[in-house]
């Protein structure tokens, strides 16, 4: 690319694009990587310093940061996200690997899908409220908020004693991670281009590429040696000293900023903390949050415990919290059209078929995903007889495969400006092809290389429809609501995960110990509990025994299952993306500053 740099801004010293040169290149000055993106998105008045004059406080510090940035800052930037999103998935890599092993030290297999269902709700519904921290206090606030929240999950995580302080710390860290990485990519979504946006979201996620092959045998060599707790409890050092540089440099821009004039120095609104209390309970929409959080929780988990109950479906419990669950979610419908003061949801933004449909698409895809994948590690080992290492490579071709295949689209996008018809025509279809013949592959006695092509598949597939989604939300509306829609689509998609994960339990606690029951042998039967309760115990009987093909032919069932209702949802997936726009996004200008 190549941009004239011969405007300059009096007030910083730096020099912008001229908006009315129709050919940016005839100055022939080369910028390959970074460019400076002038004017005002749509609907957007800017002041005399080039900072949008009606946007939120966060906006307005972040917009005015990227006029101070210098070229080297942002690289330094973008090279702290790099390294942040190694460390953050590597020690994901190998808490995926060790969840098996903490439900199984306390005798719980069974809830490893269960213990995420509350964390995938709040975290999913957190960002929204999170996006308003972003835009009424700032990036950097909200980035050190996060690895706060997030450092707490692992200490937790390190020092638990069950299933339910392990929940609960779960919780933690999603609200902490999600919240991390849904942050840096407002960051990038602030300090890019819309039409070089998506190869820089593919680059942020990249490391995956690499740290595939580290989570597993990092696990592998926490269970050998120190044990699990010290694998989370290592990273709860790492993960923090990792990100203040970029804390640091963000807040360090925004202070320069404000030097400058560029940010208005705060208003004193004298409000005594009781006023602050409700001015942000208001404004985040705390009783709405409070409702739909409190309402899917107690709807979803049911689903997942029954099985737990004496009488099942029809225990008290049970019963009351379905109920419970139901009417909060109606509350929570009823209470956003009629009586909310600041609405939890910007009904503003979900009319616009674009937003919406790609919305739909990340739940559903999250739906299946995480039908199929909720024990998929579990299978390997028990089913396959794979280690853990090897069990790490497997699942996570998704992430190497996706991570990279991002990449090339992104560089398409960037060229061709569009990005429907590579969602309808490939990663729909490809999705749905590699997740329908996993109904056939994944069972007991089938070659271990059918799976792998799937995954494989499912990749690619993967890949292409993460970034479309994301750049169809960006290019449906402008830098203000950039955060509330990059929020909307991740809520969206944690729904969609926690559903998946209240099915994948629900087919597990109902399919699995039943067929266990129906395929041991006789002298085993008494054993059922701790086989059904214990991955270990699973993979202590040697393949080829009875009870161990009992074990694997009762996988197979429960795998069937999920595999069926896994694909069944992408159909919802392929309409969803139809009803896009086909927005070309070469030219849609949406940014200020020093930008990628």
């Amino acid at each position: 690319m190549k941009f004239p740099w011969t405007q300059s801004l009096a007030t910083t010293g730096l020099s912008n694009p001229r908006v009315d040169d129709p050919d940016p290149s005839k100055n022939g000055d080369s910028k390959d990587v970074i460019d400076e993106v002038p004017g005002s998105p749509s609907g957007d008045s800017s002041d005399e310093n080039g900072v949008s004059g009606d946007a939120q406080n966060g906006v307005k510090k972040v917009e005015a940061a990227t006029i101070v940035w210098t070229k080297k800052q942002l690289i330094i930037a973008y090279v702290l996200i790099w390294f942040i999103y190694f460390v953050d998935t590597m020690q994901q890599g190998m808490s995926n690997s060790l969840l098996p092993y903490v439900t199984s030290s306390f005798s719980q297999h069974s809830l490893t899908a269960t213990t995420s269902i509350m964390s995938s709700i709040i975290g999913g519904l957190f960002k929204l409220p999170l996006a308003k921290i972003l835009d009424i206090w700032g990036r950097a606030e909200g980035l050190a908020t996060m690895t706060f929240v997030l450092t707490i999950g692992l200490i937790m995580m390190a020092s638990c004693n069950g299933v339910q302080t392990y929940a609960a710390a779960q919780v933690f860290y999603w609200v902490g991670y999600n919240g991390l990485t849904y942050t840096m990519s407002i960051f990038i979504a602030d300090t890019s281009s819309l039409r070089n946006r998506s190869f820089m979201f593919a680059y942020a996620s990249s490391p995956y590429i690499m740290t595939t092959w580290v989570g597993g045998p990092l696990a592998e060599a926490f269970l050998d040696g120190p044990g699990w707790r010290w694998g989370f409890g290592a990273f709860a050092i790492i993960t923090p000293f990792m990100i203040s540089p970029l804390i640091w440099l963000l807040a360090s821009n925004t202070r320069k900023a404000r030097k400058m004039g560029l940010i208005p120095e705060k208003e004193d609104f004298n409000r005594t903390f009781i006023d602050s209390v409700k001015f942000y309970a208001i404004e985040f929409d705390a009783f709405g949050i409070f409702l739909i959080v409190a309402g899917l929780a107690l709807f979803l988990l049911p689903f997942s415990l029954y099985s737990y109950q004496a009488d099942g479906w029809k225990s008290a419990m049970i019963i009351s919290m379905l109920v419970v669950g139901f009417v909060l979610i109606i509350a929570f419908v009823l209470y956003e059209k009629f009586l909310a003061p600041k609405t939890f949801i910007p009904y503003e933004l979900l009319a616009d078929r674009t937003v919406l449909g790609a919305c739909v698409l990340a739940c559903s895809l999250f739906v299946s995903f995480y039908i199929w994948d909720s024990y998929f590690s579990s299978f390997l080992q028990a089913v396959n007889g794979l280690t853990v290492t090897e069990t790490s490579y497997v699942v996570n071709i998704y992430s190497i495969g996706s991570c990279f295949w991002a990449l090339i689209v992104g560089v398409f996008i960037r060229y061709t400006g569009k990005f429907k018809g590579l969602a309808v025509y490939f990663g729909v279809p490809m999705t749905i092809l590699g997740v329908g013949l996993m109904i056939n592959f994944r069972q007991p006695d089938v070659n271990i290389g059918y799976i792998v092509m799937c995954q494989i598949f499912i990749a690619f597939a993967g890949g292409t429809l993460v970034i479309c989604e994301q750049t169809a939300v960006m290019a449906a509306t402008t830098h203000q609501y950039v955060a509330v829609v990059i929020a909307l689509e991740g809520m969206f998609a944690n729904v969609g995960g926690a559903i998946g994960l209240t099915v994948a339990g629900a087919v597990w606690t109902g399919v699995f110990p039943e067929k266990l029951a129906e395929y041991l042998p006789e002298s085993e039967l008494e054993n059922l509990a701790s086989i059904y309760g214990d991955l270990t115990v699973q993979l202590s009987y040697p393949i080829g025994s009875a009870t161990r093909t009992a074990i694997m032919k009762a996988y197979g069932a429960a795998q069937k299952d999920m595999l069926i209702g896994g694909t069944a949802v992408l159909i919802v997936s392929w309409v969803s993306v139809l009803f896009w726009r086909d927005i070309n996004v070469k030219h849609h200008k949406q940014v200020k500053g020093m930008v990628v």
